[in-house]
């Protein structure tokens, strides 16, 4: 079945070849992706290079919304907003154009100024031999053939926490990551990407419990986004920490001009909020072919993916762990300059041998569902978002599991109307203050959504949901405050209130909030006609209130310091879930996110 990448790789290089200019994509990063999104929205209209609903973004591309906002007379720019547009230069410099034409004097005048006295863009006030000639880059290397770039990655953390109740009352949540990134293209036209990094951590009680219910095995520990992780002790701590490997890397080109191929092992997302009710990167990396085509205002992705089902024990599978695919469809278009419309579908399934019939990439999976006679796990969705007045942008999502129109109109909370949605609105600039931002957003799921038969043909990939977190069986209501007042200093504060249903403890009873149970042992009401009664929040209701608010300094490029304030209060009918939480953390990071787990 692993074939099915390889083969694909193979026929499309034979049959077209390379022939267009092809950058790396820049690794999912939250604080990263708003600056470019913001760049999009100030800009009053839809980026020609990418479509930003689909994620990750191209270097390439990232610098051509920059030339384009640059040589746009009308587009206001705070001194912060072009300190920005020369940090997302200087972080691509191999992309961005020597010299531009004449007829560009705008944009020749915008870009001189950029540089700042420097000859090209990138280049370090202070390099040390051949090391540090860019901003970026530890070691750099460029030529008409062959381009690599070699840069650290660090995150080193420490934290206080406090939490009530007897259990984890005081420890001291840290992170301890060393990596390397490596990324590089030859002649332009094939590019690399690899990262590989070394992991002990602690992380704080909630996210703890949260690994508890996702971890097959508890001895092997539990790293969220992660995959394999040992279990470590930590001092003076009831939880156990985790020690794991990160590893990414992949390969891209462009087959035709508007054809790009990516290859390799990443996350992908899709949507435009701060979580994805289609596909995230809440899980860990995974194998998977990208076929991505772009036609004017039209943008057609088809992912073919591999994911790992760590519910089954391994030994079964010759110590392998058992193997699940999804191919996946998104269509995405440009309604004029100020609205996009989405369209989405996945199927999930699993088989011995190769299915080729969701190699079609424009065919309808769920006939292939029905003509297969398959027990397949079949999604469709569909993404909207609108921007406007140069400040604002309004988007959500639409996806359903399985859904029957009839039982819908009965409003009778039937189990089969699986379906989740997202509303959202960004608001930049705000109240006429530059470079403050806000965001609110609302997602919820109803029981038993992105949950199957079993671990086979599930959404979730190494124990993890592929959509948002909390799995199905919960709403949320989040905000997000991100304000850079200075160049280098920026403070951003992440606000949420979730409302979800848990598990009792023991096998026999599913209120549809855990995707790794089978959805045939679901709970039936007795008050209730069969499959009938589910209503988001059920079993034991939890409601859980959070705030995290960070003060970020870059001391040099992509090299940050941050202090963090979390407080978090967990209300709950299952008394393991009943807590509060207070911390405080200091960290250094280098080429790393800032990422935590909101929930």
């Amino acid at each position: 079945m692993r074939n099915i990448f390889t083969t694909g790789i193979a026929f499309v290089l034979l049959a077209s070849g390379l022939t267009q200019a092809q950058s790396q994509k820049i690794p999912l990063n939250n604080d990263y992706y708003h600056l470019i999104d913001r760049l999009e929205i100030k800009q009053g209209q839809w980026a020609s290079s990418f479509h930003s609903s689909v994620k990750p973004y191209n270097r390439q591309a990232v610098v051509q919304l920059t030339d384009s906002i640059l040589s746009d007379p009308f587009v206001r720019l705070s001194p912060v907003d072009l300190f920005t547009i020369r940090y997302l230069r200087d972080d691509s410099w191999e992309w961005v154009p020597t010299v531009y034409p004449d007829s560009l004097a705008l944009l020749q005048l915008k870009t001189s100024e950029l540089l700042l006295g420097k000859k090209r863009p990138g280049d370090s006030q202070r390099a040390f031999g051949p090391f540090y000639e860019k901003k970026n880059d530890f070691y750099s290397y460029q030529n008409e053939d062959f381009d690599i770039h070699i840069s650290p990655a660090l995150n080193f953390s420490y934290g206080a926490e406090r939490n009530t109740g007897t259990v984890g009352k005081s420890i001291n949540p840290f992170i301890n990551s060393r990596g390397l990134e490596i990324r590089g293209s030859i002649r332009k036209r094939l590019s690399f990407y690899t990262f590989l990094s070394d992991n002990q951590v602690l992380y704080p009680r909630y996210i703890w419990e949260y690994g508890a219910q996702y971890t097959s095995d508890p001895s092997q520990g539990f790293a969220p986004f992660e995959g394999f992780t040992k279990r470590i002790d930590a001092r003076n701590s009831t939880f156990g920490g985790a020690d794991f490997l990160s590893a990414r890397g992949y390969i891209t080109f462009n087959a035709l001009k508007i054809i790009n191929i990516q290859f390799g092992h990443d996350r992908n997302f899709f949507g435009n909020g701060y979580r994805s009710m289609l596909l995230s990167d809440n899980s860990s990396p995974y194998l998977f072919l990208k076929i991505s085509t772009q036609l004017g205002r039209f943008q057609y992705t088809n992912l073919l993916t591999e994911f790992q089902n760590r519910q089954e024990p391994a030994g079964a599978y010759e110590g392998l762990n058992p193997q699940k695919y999804a191919a996946i469809h998104h269509l995405s278009v440009n309604i004029g300059n100020h609205v996009n419309l989405g369209l989405f579908e996945a199927e999930v399934f699993s088989r011995s041998q190769l299915e080729l019939n969701y190699f079609n990439p424009v065919i309808f999976y769920r006939f292939i569902e029905s003509y297969r006679g398959s027990a397949d796990n079949a999604l469709v969705g569909m993404d909207l978002k609108a921007t406007f007045a140069g400040h604002f942008l309004a988007y959500g999502q639409l996806m359903f599991d399985e859904f029957r129109i009839s039982e819908l109109k009965a409003g009778k909370g039937s189990w089969v109307n699986k379906y989740a949605l997202q509303t959202g609105f960004k608001y930049i600039d705000a109240f006429a203050i530059p470079n403050l931002d806000l965001q609110a957003e609302m997602n919820l799921a109803r029981p038993y959504t992105y949950s199957h038969r079993s671990g086979q043909t599930n959404y979730v990939n190494y124990n993890q949901p592929l959509a948002h977190p909390l799995g199905a069986n919960f709403i949320e209501g989040l905000a997000i405050v991100k304000y850079q007042p200075f160049n280098r200093l920026s403070l951003t504060g992440t606000f949420g209130l979730m409302s979800y249903g848990v598990d009792p403890p023991g096998e026999k009873y599913n209120y549809g909030g855990n995707l790794l149970k089978n959805y045939e042992s679901r709970i039936e009401w007795p008050d209730q006609a069969t499959g009938t009664g589910h209503r988001i929040g059920q079993g034991r209701k939890t409601l859980v209130s959070y705030g995290d608010v960070r003060l970020s300094f870059m001391l040099k490029h992509s090299f940050f310091i941050d202090f963090q304030l979390l407080l978090r209060k967990s209300d709950s009918q299952a008394e393991r879930l009943k807590y509060n939480t207070s911390s405080t953390s200091f960290a250094l990071r280098w080429n790393l996110p800032y990422r935590t787990l909101v929930l």
